[in-house]
């Protein structure tokens, strides 16, 4: 590879990187974040009342409410009782309580979590494919007879294997 070549590579690998690395500080700690959604870090209770149609069976109301991990605790002629709330068979009206980010972490979670729905969507995958290139462009940057590019082909090698090794483990 030519040093042109070399040289034309790190100019867009150090821009590219740049521009990346805000992006990079945003997705670690949403991702760090992350690994801890299924506990109440962070999170704070949220009550509210929703207006249903009365005399909802157990199934009915699950399905109205949506909730994730819905599940019934105790079932009378006037109210059911379940792990998020109560709902009143006479007058329809059900107390639900979830636990919820604040607003601005809640946007972290939504950014990491994007759908093809999602604005964010494109977001995502132009982060994914600037790592990517990132990445690759790491290896066409050194001259191949380079110590710099012996040690960086060890240091991918190696962190591929963790990376595998922690997949398959996982």
């Amino acid at each position: 590879m030519s040093v042109k070549t070399a040289s034309t590579f790190r100019k867009y690998h150090r821009m590219i990187g740049f521009f990346l690395a805000g992006v990079m500080m945003i997705y670690a700690s949403s991702g760090v974040l992350l690994i801890f959604r299924t506990t109440d870090f962070l999170k704070f209770e949220h009550t509210r009342e929703l207006q249903l149609p009365p005399a909802l069976s157990a199934i009915e109301l699950g399905q109205q409410l949506r909730l994730k991990n819905f599940r019934v605790t105790e079932e009378g002629d006037e109210r059911i009782l379940f792990e998020q709330g109560q709902y009143s068979r006479t007058d329809g009206i059900a107390r639900v309580t979830t636990k919820n980010y604040p607003a601005a972490i809640q946007k972290l979670v939504d950014l990491h979590k994007a759908t093809p729905n999602s604005p964010l969507f494109f977001m995502n995958v132009l982060f994914g494919l600037g790592l990517l290139f990132l990445a690759i462009s790491s290896f066409v940057m050194f001259v191949r007879q380079a110590p710099a590019f012996k040690s960086g082909i060890k240091y991918a090698a190696a962190g591929l294997v963790v990376a595998l090794v922690m997949v398959i483990w996982a």
